[in-house]
């Protein structure tokens, strides 16, 4: 992009974005009515009407944590008067320091403390007080009243309510409508007296779909079998093909991985590498097989466990320790092996209850209903693995299973061995009973044992009672009861998450107290309980859904209207735009220019990245030099990319890949200069740029260079061009065969370079 038209876009972003800034800087400094925008916060706030029936966790609740949690709430160090309102029997006490009347008395608003200081004009009785900055609507206060009125029903945080089914939800948008699912979105589009968007164009819902399916763009061919099927069956029959590919797979297993930290050396400081490979073939094959979602979990966490175990699902138990391992000198090995136990609990507990517990390593948690005691409880099922808290250089930390030939072509086909490594040692998970006792420690210190624990979960959200197994089976037992309120509504989300951007649950990895509330609970919980009970853990059948919906299908394109009511789009009355992931940048670079290999699995490969990086930040031991690949495993898919902890690939890093320190639920979402230089400068880009324009020129179709640019413009976006954009196009062109200092000797290169970088590119419209 050019300077003078990077400026311009920059400008004209600032001048969009700062009248939104003032407004919310003005309502944060002085207050005003909150109801203007929905904000990000509070997803609830969608309509100015008071609900019939008041509900505690989706209309009460948030109005006291926003307002009074931080005097009233759980830190009792910040805790003013002596008052709780964010427990029951602090609610529903007496005001000793504040007033003669009870907090709040069930069915008597008048009788209520809370309802007189929300009403006080005096500022020395109104609440919350003026030097907070923060006030009640009248539409707030409203619903307080109207709660207390109503008997002032108490309960439980929402996600540790067994989800229900709930009834759908009626709609003027009946034609709408293409499943369920587009019942709970509409409902809420035309509470506000909005109008869901139309059907995205075909050209624009297949290439979705594919890098949503795949994580690659589908072929022209492809795409023009699908403009030409003009029958009702054709979308569907689209969804069905994409998921059947192999690809299906490495696309689900590219989430997956960040979920398990996955990598390919051991982190810490002289980071050695590992050979975790095997399981990721693993994942990808029961993506592939449709493996359903309890035994993709069970098997992960316990397969060692299972009556008579396969090799195949004790394989799967490497996910458990895909964690850093030390191998420097000095440490203390028990420290570092507390460590890689406590590094299980806490990926568990976010990957599958959307829990974070890091805090109750050293206290009980705070603002969640985590002891420290339950903490370690949890801990305690993957405390009995006899392991190293440091290993030897070369060394595979146990346990491991050796995998050669043999045992692939009989046991584990879905393994890619090359013919150039005849063995491979993978670590796994081996129970040993009775090996060690598991105590709780105090402030988290591996060398401060307290008091002993047994297996255990958070009574708050299931007891783990006597029918579960008492070990990691149990654990697996205990998260797919039918009564487990968190496993079915945290996978959900993330899937949905997965296909738009954001989840029904905008912080994936805390579904607590301190996180965000639903933004369509009913819908939330009517996929949790689908997927559970209808499909059976099935998820393609889940994912097929969501793809289905008219939700998902909806065209991108924005309407001043919903920017005005809805500028984050929490209602989804269009498709959200969204940048693709660092992995699927780069493989369309390499599959619309033909370089792509598409060989499935086997080990990590090493493209291109910059000279020197590895010795600039190593200790001297260990990976010190990069030697990126030959031949055509520089194509691999960006998913077989080798990961050093310490250093990981810089250009998936610059477009927010995370660092596989640790579990990662959602990756962040950044769009920087940073970003275009790499597409702009980075030598697999334009490898891919020259590919391509040699390609097209070698077309024998193509006789004018005008011919060229449309097959080029098409290639990579999967449009034709409009009239204005092939003007500028030829006249770009034009520019560059007049300006011999371009990059190359080709304009064609250029112009890739320019395709490949715009935002239609990069992005998920």
């Amino acid at each position: 992009m050019k300077p003078a038209l990077f400026g311009k876009y920059l400008r004209l972003s600032l001048y969009l974005l700062l009248p939104l800034a003032l407004v919310w800087i003005y309502k944060y400094l002085f207050g005003g009515p909150k109801s203007e925008l929905i904000s990000s916060n509070d997803p609830i706030a969608f309509t100015q009407t008071i609900p019939e029936t008041i509900n505690y966790n989706f209309d009460v609740k948030p109005i006291l944590s926003d307002n009074c949690y931080a005097c009233h709430g759980p830190d009792a160090e910040a805790r003013q008067a002596n008052l709780r309102l964010d427990t029951e029997a602090g609610a529903f006490g007496d005001a000793k320091n504040l007033s003669t009347k009870p907090i709040i008395k069930r069915g008597n608003p008048e009788e209520s403390a809370l309802v007189f200081h929300i009403n006080s004009t005096d500022p020395k009785t109104q609440m919350p007080p003026p030097d907070s900055n923060l006030s009640l609507s009248e539409r707030e206060k409203q619903i307080l009243e109207k709660w207390i009125a109503q008997g002032a029903p108490w309960e439980g945080h929402w996600a540790y309510q067994i989800p229900k089914k709930a009834a759908l939800p009626q709609t003027n948008f009946t034609d709408w409508a293409q499943n369920e699912i587009d019942f709970f979105i509409a409902s809420k589009i035309q509470a506000r007296g909005l109008k869901p968007s139309p059907l995205a164009a075909k050209e624009i819902i297949l290439r979705r779909l594919a890098f949503d399916l795949t994580g690659l763009p589908p072929s022209l061919e492809l795409m023009d079998r699908f403009l030409q099927d003009e029958s009702d069956q054709a979308y569907e029959r689209m969804v069905d093909h994409l998921m059947e590919q192999p690809q299906f797979g490495e696309r689900m297993a590219s989430v997956w991985l960040d979920v398990a930290r996955y990598a390919d050396t051991h982190g810490y400081q002289d980071d050695l590498e590992r050979i975790m490979w095997p399981w990721r073939d693993w994942v990808i094959s029961a993506f592939n097989k449709n493996l359903p979602y309890d035994e993709f979990i069970t098997w992960q966490l316990a397969g060692d466990l299972l009556d008579e175990p396969t090799l195949e699902q004790i394989v799967a138990t490497g996910y458990n320790r895909n964690h850093k391992i030390t191998q420097e000198g000095g440490v203390i090995d028990e420290e570092y092996r507390v460590e890689y136990v406590a590094d299980r609990a806490i990926t568990t507990s976010k990957a599958l209850m959307g829990i974070t517990v890091e805090c109750a390593r050293c206290h009980d948690h705070k603002y969640d209903a985590v002891s420290q005691k339950e903490f370690f409880s949890l801990y305690s099922f993957f405390n009995n693995v006899d392991e190293k808290g440091r290993i030897e250089y070369g060394e595979t930390p146990a346990p491991f299973i050796t995998i050669d030939k043999d045992i692939v072509k009989e046991e584990l086909s879905f393994l890619h061995l090359p013919d150039s490594i005849p063995k491979v040692e993978l670590m796994i998970m081996e129970e040993v009973a009775d090996l060690r006792k598991t105590y709780t420690l105090s402030r988290g210190q591996y060398d401060a044992p307290e008091e002993e624990v047994q297996p255990g979960t958070p009574s708050r959200i299931l007891p783990f009672d006597k029918k579960y197994a008492q070990n990691r089976l149990g654990l697996a037992q205990w998260f797919f009861d039918e009564k487990n309120p968190l496993t079915s509504r945290v996978v959900a989300n993330r899937f949905w998450q997965q296909f738009f951007g954001r989840g029904l649950v905008a912080t994936p990895e805390d579904f607590g107290n301190q996180g965000a509330r639903p933004s369509h609970p009913e819908l939330l919980d009517w996929l949790a309980v689908t997927f559970r009970t209808e499909d059976q853990w099935n998820m393609k059948a889940f994912i097929k859904r969501i793809v289905m919906s008219g939700t998902y299908r909806q065209s991108s394109k924005q309407m001043d209207e919903v920017n005005r009511m809805d500028p984050t789009n929490i209602l989804l009355a269009h498709y959200p735009r969204q940048k693709l992931p660092a992995e699927m940048i780069r493989d369309n670079a390499l599959v619309t220019s033909g370089l792509l290999n598409t060989t499935i699995g086997g080990p990590s490969v090493k493209p291109h990245q910059p000279e020197g990086l590895w010795e600039e930040t190593t200790s001297g031991q260990g990976l010190t030099q990069y030697q990126p690949d030959g031949g055509s495993n520089r194509f691999r898919r960006s998913l077989y990319t080798f990961w050093k902890r310490t250093v990981p690939p810089p250009n998936m890093i610059t477009f927010d890949a995370p660092t596989r320190d640790f579990c990662t639920v959602e990756r962040q979402k950044t769009s920087t200069p940073l970003q275009s230089l790499v597409l702009l400068n980075d030598p697999q880009f334009f490898n891919a740029a020259k590919a391509i324009a040699k390609k097209i020129d070698a077309e024998t179709g193509l006789q004018t260079e005008s011919e060229k640019i449309l097959k080029l413009f098409r290639t990579i976006t999967l449009r034709k061009p409009t009239d204005e954009e092939k003007k500028l196009l030829n006249n770009y062109f034009d520019a560059l065969l007049s300006n011999r200092s371009v990059s190359s000797e080709n304009p064609l290169v250029d112009l890739a370079l320019l395709i490949y970088n715009l935002d239609e590119t990069t992005q998920k419209s």
